[in-house]
């Protein structure tokens, strides 16, 4: 509203003492007079309100040309105040209502041509530069809408797309925690069951650490989860990184699996999308081991280096049948 305020009256204290001046220049012109003035003023000030209500100013400013035209007064600034209305209804309407408002607004205008056809040396073929006047702006208050429209596609677009991306990335983690804590579960499972008839003291062990693996998978699925909730109160846990390790292998040892965690370098804190990867390349790693590796010891060694960080998980199962190499 302030920048065509603005407008509207740095385009009227143009015109007026401008067309003033011209009035005394054009042969055959009518000097500006009060309704002359009246005209301006009416043409331009409506140029205020030319987003907010761009037909109705197009109406203004078509009816105050035209009749500032057919009453002969001097060609002249007045003129730029209906071709901005013309862009405006091209911009920023639907393009089948800004074509109708342009066709009504052409028929108006052209009302100076007709009354000034015996006069004017050109006749009829007035028609076709008064044309002009419509059919330029319009192209390019049509041209500019149409690149706002694909520019807010595009932008569209783009957020589906990193959307889409963020829920593989959520369907990623849930996975590796789900896959991780179902796994530990179920080694801890048949570690109760084989021990129950005989020593059902240390099958009560074997289900403590179902418990307590459960627990722990099931907080970092809800942390993992929270990304898509959109409650600004809910208080959210750090994701994983490498200082959860020595807690993950620790959880390993009630399911049977022995692992030692060796770190090296000076650890040192990491940005949260390395932490988290490096995380999920050890959790995955040890899930491996225990679904595949069979009666076997592991080993995850992370390295801290000045430009890098190394993580090694190895394991002494001899795992099943596969191809040679």
């Amino acid at each position: 509203m302030l920048a065509d305020a603005a407008l509207a009256v740095g385009l009227f204290a143009l015109t007026v003492p401008v067309t003033t001046v011209l009035g005394r220049q054009q042969p055959g012109a009518v000097p500006a007079d009060g309704w002359c003035y009246a005209l301006i003023a009416l043409s331009t000030l409506a140029l205020a309100v030319r987003r907010r209500r761009p037909l109705t100013t197009l109406a203004l400013c078509t009816l105050a040309t035209s009749a500032y035209l057919v009453g002969g007064y001097p060609y002249g600034p007045m003129l730029l105040s209906y071709l901005i209305a013309v862009y405006t209804v091209a911009a920023y309407l639907p393009i089948r209502r800004a074509a109708v408002g342009g066709a009504v607004s052409l028929v108006v205008m052209l009302a100076h041509t007709v009354v000034s056809i015996r006069t004017s040396p050109m006749g009829l073929a007035g028609v076709l530069p008064g044309s002009a006047w419509v059919a330029v702006p319009f192209a390019v208050g049509a041209t500019v809408r149409s690149g706002r429209e694909t520019a807010a596609r595009t932008r569209i677009e783009q957020t589906r797309r990193l959307a889409d991306e963020e829920r593989l990335r959520v369907a990623q983690e849930v996975h590796d925690v789900v896959g991780h804590g179902l796994a530990a579960i179920n080694m801890q499972a048949e570690i109760a069951l084989h021990l129950l008839p005989t020593r059902p003291e240390q099958a009560e062990t074997a289900l403590t650490a179902i418990s307590r693996t459960s627990r722990e998978a099931l907080d970092e699925l809800r942390v993992t989860l929270s990304v898509v909730r959109r409650d600004a109160g809910t208080d959210r846990a750090p994701a994983p990184g490498l200082d959860q390790v020595a807690a993950l292998t620790e959880r390993l040892h009630g399911t049977g699996l022995p692992v030692t965690l060796t770190v090296t370098g000076d650890r040192r804190t990491l940005p949260v999308a390395v932490d988290l990867a490096a995380y999920r390349v050890v959790q995955e790693a040890l899930t491996n081991v225990l679904r595949h590796a069979g009666t076997a010891t592991a080993t995850v060694r992370i390295g801290y280096l000045p430009a890098e960080v190394t993580i090694e998980v190895t394991d002494t199962g001899r795992g099943g049948p596969g191809v040679a190499g």
